[in-house]
């Protein structure tokens, strides 16, 4: 098992437990954790233990055989690229969307005001390649006509997923970042100063889907189903996604 998942408790009960393992993009660590919690409590003899990290180390993961019964990714791309192998389509659904903002330390004065400030930056963190907020803010920059000015002028501090990003950000080692408005809570010691210009990137959708390989089909697709309740809609409306089941 990789090192970053995190399991929730075990039951007590005497039942013999199944454990789902899912797979879901770091954005989304703190509402899964409080739904599996809710799941467990309902379901004594189901476990969820959870892989967090970014779309694309997760998609490989996935693809180097690791063991998966749901994945959420923060992006369609990611999925598609997995879905001829390793998803069942019938269970694929676009579970949530999030917003894709710019960010700064919580206690900055700086004039960054906009996704078009960045020209008076220092420095600026992205996430990488293959990372759907990276892909998402390298769309938004070639958009504004500034990508080849940031990454050409050694301007972008990469990081590997949205969470090392706010983290950079709220140790001001960068001057501002781009995250997802959902990874920002009041003790990140960051602050929103501007929403992506609008149809400036693809549209931040999280498709999920149980995987073929996955020895846990009913199980897992009654967890995914879960998701799409009215109890967990206002869970991640609370955080600041958009349900769209």
């Amino acid at each position: 098992m990789f090192a970053n998942i995190t399991a929730c408790k075990y039951s007590n009960d005497s039942t013999e437990t199944t454990t789902l393992t899912v797979f879901a993009a770091a954005s989304m660590t703190e509402t899964m954790e409080q739904i599996a919690d809710i799941y467990e409590n309902d379901n004594k003899n189901i476990n969820i233990e959870f892989n967090f990290d970014s779309s694309g180390t997760l998609k490989t993961q996935i693809e180097q055989g690791a063991v998966c019964d749901i994945f959420i990714s923060a992006a369609q791309k990611q999925m598609n690229e997995l879905e001829k192998d390793f998803v069942n389509t019938d269970s694929r659904v676009d579970l949530l969307e999030n917003k894709v903002v710019m960010i700064v330390p919580e206690n900055s004065d700086s004039d960054i005001t906009s996704f078009e400030d960045v020209k008076s930056a220092n420095l600026i963190s992205l996430g990488n390649s293959d990372v759907p907020v990276g892909q998402y803010s390298e769309q938004i920059f070639k958009s504004l006509s500034l990508w080849d000015e940031l990454n050409n002028g050694n301007k972008i501090s990469f990081a590997s997923n949205v969470k090392e990003v706010v983290s950079q950000v709220a140790s001001a080692s960068v001057d501002c970042g781009v995250v997802y408005a959902t990874d920002v809570t009041k003790d990140s010691k960051v602050k929103i100063v501007a929403d992506a210009p609008e149809g400036s990137c693809d549209p931040a959708v999280y498709p999920a889907a149980v995987l073929k390989t996955s020895e846990n089909q009913t199980e897992a697709q009654k967890f995914l189903d879960f998701l799409s309740e009215d109890e967990c809609k206002n869970i991640f409306s609370e955080a600041g996604f958009t349900p769209l089941t």
